[in-house]
C-alpha cells in the first residue's frame, strides 16, 4: 500500500514467515530501507503497557543479532519517548509470566515479538538499513490464556466459532476480554501518536 513521502506499507500478519514475505516484497518493489511497526510483549518490568520501544538490537532464538540503523533510530528517539535495548523474536508467542521471565534471563532482551528478526535478516541480506518501533501490549505479569490466543487468526482478528467454543468450555475467560481489549487499545493509541509525530517514513530521510 503506497503512502506519502515515498513510503509503502505492507501489513504482513503475525509470524516470521509472513514477515519475511512482506520484507522481500517491499525490497522487490524498490524499498531502500525497512521498518517494523506494531506491537510487542514486555520481558522486563521497565516496559509497561502503551510504552514505545525502539530497540538497538534484534535477536532470534538462535542468537543471530541484527543491529538497527543508529542514525535512524536516534532520529526517531529524539521525537518519541521510546525505550531502547534488545528485542527478541520468537517463532511462537510467550503467553505466561514464567516463559517471559525465562526468555529475559536467557537472552537479556526487554521485549518480544515474532516478526522483527525476519525483517532484519532480509535487510541484512540486501544491505539495507532497518529500524523497529513497537508499542507494548502485555506486561511481564500479564498471562494470555492459550484458549484466547488460539481464537485469533494471523492478522489478530477474532475467529468467532473458536472464540465461542473457548468461552463455552471456560466461561471464566469472559472476564479476561476487557483487560486484553484495554491493553491493545492503549498500545494502538501509542502507535497512532508515534506515526503522527514521525510521519509515514518514521523519520527516514536519506
Amino acid at each position: 500500500m503506497p503512502l506519502s513521502d515515498g513510503a509503502s506499507l505492507y501489513v504482513s500478519g503475525m509470524g516470521p514467515k509472513a514477515a519475511r514475505h512482506a520484507a522481500e516484497a517491499l525490497v522487490g518493489a524498490g524499498a531502500t530501507a525497512l521498518a517494523v511497526f506494531g506491537v510487542a510483549g514486555a520481558l522486563s518490568y521497565q516496559l509497561r503497557n502503551g510504552s514505545l520501544f525502539c530497540p538497538e538490537r534484534v535477536l532470534d532464538e538462535e542468537r543471530h543479532v541484527y543491529v538497527a540503523d543508529s542514525a535512524w533510530r536516534a532520529s526517531m528517539r529524539r521525537q518519541l519517548a521510546a525505550a531502547e535495548g534488545s528485542l527478541l523474536s520468537v517463532a511462537s508467542p510467550l503467553l505466561t509470566y514464567a516463559t517471559k521471565r525465562a526468555a529475559h534471563q536467557h537472552y537479556s532482551a526487554l521485549a518480544v515479538d515474532m516478526e522483527s528478526a525476519a525483517v532484519a535478516a532480509v535487510a541484512q541480506e540486501h544491505g539495507l538499513p532497518f529500524v523497529v518501533l513497537r508499542a507494548i501490549v502485555d506486561e511481564v505479569n500479564d498471562a494470555i490464556p492459550e484458549a484466547l490466543n488460539g481464537s485469533v487468526d494471523d492478522w489478530g482478528r477474532p475467529r468467532p466459532l473458536r472464540l465461542m467454543a473457548s468461552l463455552c468450555r471456560k466461561p471464566a475467560l469472559v472476564s479476561e476480554l476487557p483487560r486484553l481489549y484495554s491493553r491493545m487499545q492503549r498500545a494502538t493509541q501509542a502507535l497512532r501518536a508515534a506515526a503522527k509525530a514521525t510521519g509515514p517514513t518514521l523519520g527516514w530521510h536519506r
